[in-house]
Protein backbone atom coordinates (compact mmCIF):
# COMPACT_ATOMS: atom_id res chain seq x y z
CA UNK A 1 0.00 0.00 0.00
CA UNK A 2 2.80 2.43 0.64
CA UNK A 3 4.70 1.67 -2.22
CA UNK A 4 1.74 2.08 -4.30
CA UNK A 5 0.52 5.82 -3.05
CA UNK A 6 4.58 6.89 -3.09
CA UNK A 7 4.39 5.94 -6.70
CA UNK A 8 1.25 7.83 -7.38
CA UNK A 9 2.24 10.82 -6.05
CA UNK A 10 5.71 11.16 -7.97
CA UNK A 11 4.91 13.47 -10.65
CA UNK A 12 4.88 12.23 -13.88
CA UNK A 13 7.81 12.35 -16.51
CA UNK A 14 6.00 14.88 -19.02
CA UNK A 15 5.65 17.33 -15.98
CA UNK A 16 9.02 17.35 -14.59
CA UNK A 17 10.60 17.71 -18.28
CA UNK A 18 8.50 20.88 -18.34
CA UNK A 19 9.09 22.57 -15.22
CA UNK A 20 13.15 22.00 -16.35
CA UNK A 21 12.37 23.64 -19.89
CA UNK A 22 10.18 26.42 -18.15
CA UNK A 23 13.33 27.03 -15.45
CA UNK A 24 15.78 26.79 -18.93
CA UNK A 25 13.62 29.16 -20.13
CA UNK A 26 13.46 31.86 -17.76
CA UNK A 27 17.37 31.85 -17.01
CA UNK A 28 17.32 32.52 -21.54
CA UNK A 29 15.09 35.30 -20.86
CA UNK A 30 16.99 36.97 -17.87
CA UNK A 31 20.09 36.72 -19.54
CA UNK A 32 18.73 38.27 -22.53
CA UNK A 33 17.01 40.35 -20.43
CA UNK A 34 20.57 41.96 -19.03
CA UNK A 35 22.43 41.90 -22.12
CA UNK A 36 19.85 43.97 -23.37
CA UNK A 37 19.69 46.20 -20.35
CA UNK A 38 23.97 46.39 -20.56
CA UNK A 39 23.65 47.63 -24.37
CA UNK A 40 20.79 49.81 -23.81
CA UNK A 41 22.91 52.12 -19.99
CA UNK A 42 26.06 52.05 -22.53
CA UNK A 43 24.00 54.16 -25.33
CA UNK A 44 22.20 55.96 -22.79
CA UNK A 45 25.71 56.81 -20.84
CA UNK A 46 26.75 58.40 -24.76
CA UNK A 47 23.91 60.13 -26.08
CA UNK A 48 23.61 61.76 -22.51
CA UNK A 49 27.25 62.56 -22.76
CA UNK A 50 27.28 63.69 -26.09
CA UNK A 51 24.06 66.17 -25.60
CA UNK A 52 25.87 67.84 -23.02
CA UNK A 53 28.82 67.97 -25.07
CA UNK A 54 26.49 69.06 -28.36
CA UNK A 55 26.92 72.91 -27.70
CA UNK A 56 30.86 72.93 -27.32
CA UNK A 57 31.33 70.63 -30.95
CA UNK A 58 28.97 72.97 -32.57
CA UNK A 59 30.69 76.22 -31.13
CA UNK A 60 34.81 74.92 -31.02
CA UNK A 61 34.42 71.34 -33.84
CA UNK A 62 37.75 70.13 -33.97
CA UNK A 63 39.45 73.27 -32.80
CA UNK A 64 38.92 72.22 -29.16
CA UNK A 65 40.87 68.91 -29.90
CA UNK A 66 43.72 70.83 -32.03
CA UNK A 67 44.29 73.72 -29.61
CA UNK A 68 46.81 73.89 -26.23
CA UNK A 69 45.35 76.41 -24.96
CA UNK A 70 42.35 76.09 -21.47
CA UNK A 71 41.27 79.24 -20.26
CA UNK A 72 37.90 79.21 -19.61
CA UNK A 73 38.21 82.77 -18.41
CA UNK A 74 38.64 84.17 -21.70
CA UNK A 75 36.69 81.36 -23.63
CA UNK A 76 39.64 79.45 -24.79
CA UNK A 77 39.46 75.32 -24.42
CA UNK A 78 41.80 73.44 -25.74
CA UNK A 79 42.23 69.98 -24.72
CA UNK A 80 45.25 68.99 -26.73
CA UNK A 81 47.74 68.91 -23.91
CA UNK A 82 45.64 66.56 -21.25
CA UNK A 83 45.22 64.40 -24.64
CA UNK A 84 48.92 63.97 -25.23
CA UNK A 85 49.05 63.53 -21.52
CA UNK A 86 46.61 60.81 -22.08
CA UNK A 87 47.99 58.79 -24.37
CA UNK A 88 51.84 59.05 -23.09
CA UNK A 89 51.45 58.39 -19.81
CA UNK A 90 49.57 55.23 -20.68
CA UNK A 91 52.01 54.08 -23.16
CA UNK A 92 54.73 54.59 -20.25
CA UNK A 93 52.48 52.25 -18.07
CA UNK A 94 51.41 49.89 -19.94
CA UNK A 95 55.24 49.50 -21.43
CA UNK A 96 56.18 49.05 -17.68
CA UNK A 97 53.69 47.07 -16.73
CA UNK A 98 53.23 44.24 -19.45
CA UNK A 99 56.90 42.43 -19.97
CA UNK A 100 57.18 42.80 -16.02
CA UNK A 101 53.46 41.39 -15.69
CA UNK A 102 54.05 38.93 -17.99
CA UNK A 103 57.27 37.64 -16.38
CA UNK A 104 55.52 37.48 -12.84
CA UNK A 105 52.66 35.37 -14.58
CA UNK A 106 54.97 33.10 -16.39
CA UNK A 107 56.96 32.86 -12.40
CA UNK A 108 53.62 32.04 -10.60
CA UNK A 109 51.83 29.85 -13.63
CA UNK A 110 55.13 27.15 -13.18
CA UNK A 111 56.83 25.12 -10.65
CA UNK A 112 59.54 27.76 -9.77
CA UNK A 113 57.99 27.43 -6.31
CA UNK A 114 56.24 25.10 -3.68
CA UNK A 115 52.19 25.59 -4.24
CA UNK A 116 51.94 27.04 -0.94
CA UNK A 117 54.28 29.88 -0.99
CA UNK A 118 53.23 30.13 -5.41
CA UNK A 119 49.46 30.71 -4.00
CA UNK A 120 50.69 33.31 -1.01
CA UNK A 121 52.25 35.28 -3.71
CA UNK A 122 49.63 35.51 -6.50
CA UNK A 123 47.24 35.91 -3.38
CA UNK A 124 49.31 39.74 -1.95
CA UNK A 125 49.94 40.68 -5.48
CA UNK A 126 46.05 40.23 -6.37
CA UNK A 127 45.58 42.34 -3.18
CA UNK A 128 47.13 45.47 -4.95
CA UNK A 129 43.72 45.55 -7.49
CA UNK A 130 41.87 46.43 -3.82
CA UNK A 131 43.98 49.18 -3.12
CA UNK A 132 41.98 52.69 -3.33
CA UNK A 133 43.44 55.19 -6.56
CA UNK A 134 43.77 57.47 -3.28
CA UNK A 135 45.93 54.99 -1.83
CA UNK A 136 48.31 55.12 -4.84
CA UNK A 137 48.00 58.63 -5.07
CA UNK A 138 49.31 59.18 -1.30
CA UNK A 139 51.45 56.77 -1.40
CA UNK A 140 53.36 58.03 -4.88
CA UNK A 141 53.43 61.58 -2.84
CA UNK A 142 54.96 60.29 0.13
CA UNK A 143 57.54 57.86 -1.54
CA UNK A 144 57.64 58.12 -5.53
CA UNK A 145 57.52 62.17 -5.75
CA UNK A 146 60.99 62.59 -3.89
CA UNK A 147 62.61 59.48 -5.49
CA UNK A 148 61.56 61.32 -8.73
CA UNK A 149 62.90 64.41 -7.47
CA UNK A 150 66.34 62.86 -6.36
CA UNK A 151 66.99 60.88 -9.35
CA UNK A 152 65.23 62.70 -12.05
CA UNK A 153 67.73 65.17 -10.70
CA UNK A 154 70.56 63.55 -10.94
CA UNK A 155 69.78 62.39 -14.74
CA UNK A 156 68.73 65.44 -15.94
CA UNK A 157 72.23 66.93 -14.64
CA UNK A 158 73.87 64.06 -16.56
CA UNK A 159 71.29 63.75 -19.96
CA UNK A 160 69.20 66.50 -19.81
CA UNK A 161 71.47 68.70 -21.98
CA UNK A 162 71.32 66.30 -25.33
CA UNK A 163 67.79 64.46 -24.31
CA UNK A 164 64.95 66.56 -24.33
CA UNK A 165 62.89 63.26 -22.69
CA UNK A 166 65.00 64.14 -19.23
CA UNK A 167 65.56 67.68 -19.40
CA UNK A 168 65.27 69.62 -16.04
CA UNK A 169 64.23 71.14 -13.60
CA UNK A 170 63.17 67.57 -11.95
CA UNK A 171 59.50 68.32 -10.52
CA UNK A 172 58.15 65.95 -8.12
CA UNK A 173 54.70 66.12 -9.33
CA UNK A 174 55.30 64.98 -13.41
CA UNK A 175 54.30 62.49 -16.09
CA UNK A 176 57.26 60.19 -14.90
CA UNK A 177 55.73 60.63 -11.83
CA UNK A 178 52.15 59.48 -12.35
CA UNK A 179 53.41 57.34 -15.32
CA UNK A 180 55.47 54.94 -12.85
CA UNK A 181 52.14 54.98 -10.01
CA UNK A 182 50.04 53.90 -13.04
CA UNK A 183 51.99 50.95 -13.92
CA UNK A 184 51.96 49.62 -10.33
CA UNK A 185 47.95 50.04 -10.46
CA UNK A 186 47.25 48.05 -13.82
CA UNK A 187 49.93 45.50 -12.87
CA UNK A 188 47.90 42.99 -11.03
CA UNK A 189 45.17 43.40 -14.17
CA UNK A 190 48.46 41.89 -16.37
CA UNK A 191 49.53 39.14 -13.89
CA UNK A 192 46.03 37.72 -13.00
CA UNK A 193 45.00 37.49 -16.68
CA UNK A 194 48.27 36.57 -18.09
CA UNK A 195 48.69 34.16 -15.18
CA UNK A 196 44.95 32.66 -16.36
CA UNK A 197 45.81 31.97 -20.09
CA UNK A 198 49.55 30.57 -19.13
CA UNK A 199 47.77 28.31 -16.42
CA UNK A 200 45.20 27.22 -18.88
CA UNK A 201 47.70 25.66 -21.81
CA UNK A 202 46.96 21.97 -21.89
CA UNK A 203 49.70 20.36 -20.32
CA UNK A 204 50.28 17.80 -23.33
CA UNK A 205 51.71 20.31 -25.11
CA UNK A 206 54.32 20.77 -22.84
CA UNK A 207 55.13 17.43 -22.51
CA UNK A 208 54.91 17.55 -26.22
CA UNK A 209 57.85 20.06 -26.17
CA UNK A 210 59.87 17.98 -23.79
CA UNK A 211 59.56 15.14 -26.23
CA UNK A 212 60.56 16.77 -28.73
CA UNK A 213 63.72 17.53 -26.87
CA UNK A 214 63.24 20.86 -25.97
CA UNK A 215 64.74 22.15 -22.43
CA UNK A 216 62.05 24.04 -20.22
CA UNK A 217 63.13 27.48 -20.97
CA UNK A 218 62.49 26.41 -25.14
CA UNK A 219 59.56 24.89 -24.22
CA UNK A 220 57.91 28.07 -22.67
CA UNK A 221 58.99 30.66 -25.04
CA UNK A 222 58.86 28.68 -28.30
CA UNK A 223 55.35 26.84 -26.96
CA UNK A 224 53.64 27.91 -23.91
CA UNK A 225 53.74 32.02 -24.34
CA UNK A 226 52.36 32.06 -28.17
CA UNK A 227 49.44 29.39 -27.20
CA UNK A 228 48.85 31.92 -24.43
CA UNK A 229 49.17 35.05 -26.51
CA UNK A 230 45.85 35.76 -26.86
CA UNK A 231 45.36 35.75 -23.02
CA UNK A 232 48.25 38.00 -22.36
CA UNK A 233 47.13 40.56 -25.37
CA UNK A 234 43.49 40.72 -23.64
CA UNK A 235 44.97 41.60 -20.83
CA UNK A 236 47.35 44.35 -21.92
CA UNK A 237 43.55 45.65 -23.74
CA UNK A 238 42.47 45.72 -20.50
CA UNK A 239 45.10 47.78 -18.46
CA UNK A 240 45.43 50.13 -21.13
CA UNK A 241 41.82 50.63 -20.91
CA UNK A 242 41.96 50.97 -17.17
CA UNK A 243 45.59 53.66 -17.69
CA UNK A 244 43.30 55.59 -19.81
CA UNK A 245 40.62 56.15 -17.49
CA UNK A 246 42.56 56.73 -13.83
CA UNK A 247 41.44 59.75 -12.30
CA UNK A 248 42.21 60.03 -8.97
CA UNK A 249 45.90 58.93 -8.68
CA UNK A 250 47.37 60.69 -11.62
CA UNK A 251 45.13 64.54 -10.37
CA UNK A 252 47.19 64.04 -7.55
CA UNK A 253 50.21 63.15 -9.26
CA UNK A 254 50.70 64.52 -12.72
CA UNK A 255 50.69 68.59 -12.01
CA UNK A 256 47.56 69.11 -13.82
CA UNK A 257 49.56 71.81 -16.30
CA UNK A 258 48.26 72.64 -19.54
CA UNK A 259 51.75 73.05 -20.98
CA UNK A 260 53.39 71.09 -23.85
CA UNK A 261 56.80 69.56 -22.97
CA UNK A 262 58.82 66.84 -23.99
CA UNK A 263 59.92 66.38 -20.68
CA UNK A 264 58.79 63.60 -18.50
CA UNK A 265 60.33 65.29 -15.40
CA UNK A 266 57.71 68.11 -15.93
CA UNK A 267 53.75 68.49 -14.97
CA UNK A 268 51.21 67.16 -17.39
CA UNK A 269 47.69 66.54 -17.42
CA UNK A 270 45.77 64.03 -18.94
CA UNK A 271 41.69 64.25 -20.05
CA UNK A 272 40.51 62.17 -17.25
CA UNK A 273 42.63 64.46 -14.54
CA UNK A 274 41.29 67.49 -16.46
CA UNK A 275 37.48 66.50 -15.89
CA UNK A 276 38.26 66.05 -12.38
CA UNK A 277 39.63 69.07 -11.82
CA UNK A 278 37.57 71.17 -13.61
CA UNK A 279 33.95 69.62 -13.44
CA UNK A 280 33.09 71.03 -9.58
CA UNK A 281 33.33 74.25 -10.40
CA UNK A 282 31.82 74.24 -14.31
CA UNK A 283 29.45 76.08 -15.83
CA UNK A 284 27.50 77.01 -18.92
CA UNK A 285 30.05 76.42 -22.41
CA UNK A 286 32.87 74.66 -19.64
CA UNK A 287 30.13 72.27 -18.61
CA UNK A 288 29.99 71.63 -22.41
CA UNK A 289 33.18 71.90 -22.97
CA UNK A 290 34.44 68.76 -20.83
CA UNK A 291 31.71 67.01 -21.90
CA UNK A 292 33.54 67.21 -25.40
CA UNK A 293 36.69 66.38 -24.03
CA UNK A 294 34.63 62.91 -22.29
CA UNK A 295 33.12 62.11 -25.33
CA UNK A 296 37.11 62.25 -26.82
CA UNK A 297 38.33 60.14 -24.00
CA UNK A 298 35.51 57.84 -24.72
CA UNK A 299 36.42 57.84 -28.32
CA UNK A 300 39.93 56.73 -27.56
CA UNK A 301 39.09 53.72 -25.53
CA UNK A 302 36.87 52.34 -27.37
CA UNK A 303 39.79 53.23 -30.36
CA UNK A 304 41.68 50.80 -28.39
CA UNK A 305 39.82 48.53 -27.83
CA UNK A 306 38.86 48.00 -31.52
CA UNK A 307 42.52 47.36 -32.12
CA UNK A 308 43.17 45.26 -29.27
CA UNK A 309 40.03 43.09 -30.71
CA UNK A 310 42.24 43.12 -34.09
CA UNK A 311 45.34 42.04 -32.58
CA UNK A 312 43.52 39.31 -30.79
CA UNK A 313 42.37 38.19 -33.43
CA UNK A 314 45.38 37.92 -35.31
CA UNK A 315 46.71 36.11 -32.18
CA UNK A 316 44.45 33.88 -32.44
CA UNK A 317 44.48 32.54 -36.16
CA UNK A 318 48.49 32.37 -35.48
CA UNK A 319 47.67 30.12 -32.60
CA UNK A 320 45.16 27.73 -34.69
CA UNK A 321 48.05 27.65 -37.78
CA UNK A 322 50.90 26.56 -34.83
CA UNK A 323 48.18 23.95 -33.70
Amino acid sequence: MNASAQKTELPPAENLFRRKSARVDLFHYLCALAAVASVGLLFWIVIHIGYQAWPAMRAHGLSLVASSQWNPNVGKYGILPYLLGTVVSSLIAIGIAMPLGVLIAIFLSEDFLPPSLRQTLRFLIELLAAIPSVVYGLWGIAVVIPLVQSWGGLLSSKAGGWLPLLAGPAYGNSMLTASLVLALMILPTVIAISRNALHAVPHTLREGGYALGATRWETLWGVLIPTAAPGIVASGILALGRAMGETMAVAMLIGNSPRLSLSLLSPAGTLASLLANQFAEAQGMVVSSLMYAAVVLMVMTLMVNLVGDWILRVSQRQVKGLA
